[in-house]
């Protein structure tokens, strides 16, 4: 153990990243912004502007649609406030955020949530489509589902039909226009080590993640109807839970990666082009987008 980091991390990061790995290790021990979005179901920024505003709240917009850098409160800080208990808006990090704006959903569209808990991607997927598609949410874990319950609720998402099921059991027969499986991983793009946390990555959990991973999208793929997309997604910067598990399951499709950028400068270098890997900061976590196209199957 070095620094806190497992070594074995440590040389995961240097192996794929080089001189980067530096930059990133820098990364886990720096304070990171709370950063909000307006739940456009119940609000807009105007009106959190102004209450921002009237409480003495410092803040600057995201570059991401209806999102806040809070510059001078906590999370803790922000969730005794009446404007998160009523769901007007949503804590959540900008890199979480990324992909369901580059699902691009739309009304009317049959929309599958993966791994949906605790539910801010699967809210804001009924906020961009103003609660006009059929969005079916599945969570697995019954603790974790009832935590997606009451987020659903509160944002006031009722286009949202969830299941306390595993998503690799659902029959093959569902199809949808639009996937978004944000898998399980290691979280080796969030960790945080400005208030002494704990890590809680180990080789084993890498390992596994990268067994279901493989799983998930093999299932997705499935789900997806022919000439579609879906995004895959994790928090983790590892090419084994990412690159690697693209290049395993999308040829079995004949599945293409379609381009995605984001205008911002802490971006990793990837194995596979037109995929989005940020590298963590102040303002993000560490997260991977892709965005995969499914042709019609011959």
């Amino acid at each position: 153990m070095s620094n806190n980091i497992p070594d074995f991390l440590i040389n995961m990061l240097t192996d794929e990243y080089g001189s980067l790995e530096n930059n990133i290790i820098k990364s886990y021990y720096i304070k990171r912004y709370t950063t909000i979005r307006t739940n456009t179901l119940l609000s807009n920024d105007e009106e959190i502007i102004k209450y921002l505003d009237d409480n003495n709240i410092e803040y600057e917009k995201g570059i991401i649609k209806n999102s806040f850098i809070i510059k001078n409160k906590s999370a803790k800080d922000l969730y005794e406030l009446d404007i998160v208990e009523n769901g007007k808006i949503y804590i959540q990090s900008l890199s979480s955020m990324l992909p369901p704006y580059f699902l691009e959903p739309k009304e009317k569209e049959d929309i599958l949530d993966m791994a949906a808990a605790p539910g801010g991607k699967t809210t804001l997927l009924a906020a961009i489509t103003n609660n006009k598609a059929r969005i079916c949410a599945v969570e697995k874990d019954k603790y974790r589902f009832e935590r997606l319950k009451y987020n659903v609720l509160k944002q006031n998402a009722n286009s949202v039909y969830i299941i306390n099921n595993d998503s690799l059991k659902l029959d093959d027969y569902m199809k949808f226009d639009k996937i978004l499986l944000d898998a399980p991983c290691s979280g080796s793009g969030t960790i945080n080590l400005y208030n002494n946390s704990k890590i809680k990555i180990s080789k084993e959990l890498i390992k596994n993640s990268n067994i279901l991973q493989m799983k998930l999208l093999d299932k997705a793929l499935k789900l997806l109807k022919n000439d579609s997309y879906m995004i895959y997604s994790t928090c983790s910067i590892l090419s084994i839970e990412n690159e690697d598990v693209l290049n395993k399951i999308l040829p079995k499709y004949n599945a293409k990666i379609i381009p995605i950028d984001l205008n911002i400068d802490n971006k990793l270098p990837s194995k596979i082009s037109g995929v989005l890997k940020v590298m963590p900061n102040e303002y993000y976590e560490g997260f991977f987008i892709a965005k995969i196209y499914k042709p019609k199957q011959k």
